[in-house]
């Protein structure tokens, strides 16, 4: 993360990240609920959907330490109950975010087709990349990550109950999640992306 790094990866992010929570708010709009609205993240303005802590402080400082950042984005809030569809309506506004950044890619990989290689090559060439990490890592069914509201809508009461349990820890579950779990899924998560990437490019 040297400082010419940083000055591709900091404003890409922030776009990646602006698209994926406002298409949340979107999808919890077109489905019946105004909360997300009604607070102002229904925006493509990207200092709506800054934490200061999980978006700015913690990533800087993992920066400075030489580590890659780990981070979040202010959550997009919504009522669950005022969606339609109930569950299912939930988990729609779950993947809303990740599809977001799947087009996103999408897109980034036409424009790569008219392009020759340079420096502009490169940049859209990581937006791509990062957009489909993006993507693939928010659809890890584990709580608070998005993929947990598509399992959600279709799993047992059991399961139900366990995913309930480890979403109370909100932020501190994914944290957990990154230092223990990550190493066990993180081949498969990292198949799916490469997969991903061959396809687009």
């Amino acid at each position: 993360m040297n400082l010419t790094n940083l000055i591709v990866f900091i404003p890409a992010l922030l776009v990646a990240m602006t698209v994926h929570e406002a298409s949340h708010a979107g999808m919890s709009y077109l489905l019946g609920d105004h909360t997300a609205k009604h607070e102002g993240r229904l925006s493509l303005n990207p200092l709506v959907h800054i934490d200061p802590i999980f978006t700015v402080l913690i990533p800087g400082i993992m920066i400075a330490l030489g580590q890659p950042p780990i981070l979040a984005a202010k959550p997009v809030p919504f009522n669950p109950y005022a969606v339609k569809f109930g569950e299912y309506g939930a988990a729609l506004v779950a993947v809303a975010g990740p599809l977001s950044n799947l087009v996103l890619a999408v897109f980034s990989a036409i424009a790569l087709q008219f392009m020759n290689a340079g420096i502009v090559y490169d940049i859209i060439r990581f937006f791509l990349t990062l957009n489909v990490s993006l993507a693939i890592f928010n659809l890890v069914p584990w709580p608070p990550l998005d993929g947990s509201r598509v399992l959600y809508a279709f799993a047992p009461e059991p399961l139900q109950k366990i995913m309930d349990q480890i979403e109370g820890f909100g932020i501190t579950g994914l944290f957990i999640f990154i230092f223990v779990a990550w190493r066990f899924v993180s081949p498969l998560v990292g198949g799916v992306e490469d997969a991903i990437l061959r396809i687009l490019t």
